[in-house]
């Protein structure tokens, strides 16, 4: 198993291109000997195709030098680690099960790039503050250049402080947890499985609609189709044809705004 890892580090290292052979290669060779067989190499293959979905969906948090081909091998491996892992006597099927594995593995690789550093984060929470008093002050959030100028800075600035804050709390957002606490899941209104996780998630969906109510009509259509429609920031471009940048930029900005509502 850490050979085969290694193999796939060291592709990524050099910047080969992890193709679907090359993957589907690996994906065998590492699970070929295992004890616990519940599937079978063909089976396990038959899942690349949703590495590369959970991948399109986290591009947007990409900095180089990581590379789309980077989070596809670390996928590939969460892929292969859960069909090792895999206990088909347990409740869950294994395609949330490895989807679970596999997101898990994107976000940790993404992580790991994704370091914000100190002066970028007293940017955001200067941010973040001020955008709070101004709420509190008017009873409303205020407009992105509203806050740009109480800030001295210019909007464009201010996009890219939500862009790095996305950056700096995209676990939380689209967090890999296996309670459904990430906000993809909330909007899709995944189920629990307690009274008490039903109550803790009905109170927490109910805040998060009332934040998402006050957002501009443009940010709220963004959350959306994103996180309970699925639709990458691609296909949110062409449905509002505007540039799939501009989509980023009110993704970040919506996101910086509910952080705000929801403290």
């Amino acid at each position: 198993m850490a050979a085969e890892i290694k193999d796939i580090s060291e592709s990524k290292s050099v910047g080969i291109k992890a193709g679907p052979e090359h993957l589907r290669t690996v994906a065998r060779r590492t699970y070929a000997g295992q004890k616990r067989q519940p599937l079978s190499d063909e089976q396990i293959a038959l899942y690349l195709p949703m590495v590369h979905k959970i991948v399109r969906r986290t591009v947007t948090y990409l900095k180089p030098p990581l590379s789309y081909e980077d989070l596809v091998s670390a996928g590939t491996v969460g892929l292969v680690k859960a069909a090792r892992d895999y206990d088909p006597s347990g409740q869950a099927e294994f395609i949330t099960y490895a989807y679970i594995r596999i997101k898990g593995a994107v976000l940790d690789e993404l992580r790991g790039w994704s370091f914000v550093p100190a002066n970028i984060g007293r940017q955001i929470h200067r941010a973040m503050q001020l955008s709070m008093e101004i709420t509190e002050q008017t009873g409303t959030a205020p407009t992105d250049a509203e806050l740009a100028e109480k800030l001295e800075i210019p909007v464009d600035k201010l996009y890219k402080i939500f862009e790095d804050a996305r950056t700096r709390h995209f676990v939380s957002i689209d967090g890999p947890e296996e309670d459904g606490s990430g906000l993809g899941n909330l909007l899709a209104a995944a189920d629990t499985t307690t009274p008490a996780q039903q109550l803790e998630k009905g109170e927490l969906i109910e805040r998060l609609t009332e934040a998402i109510q006050q957002l501009d009509k443009r940010q709220r259509q963004i959350i959306l189709l994103y996180y309970q429609q699925q639709l990458t920031m691609k296909q949110i471009a062409e449905v509002f044809e505007i540039t799939e940048p501009r989509v980023s930029q009110l993704h970040a900005g919506a996101l910086f705004n509910l952080s705000v509502k929801l403290r």
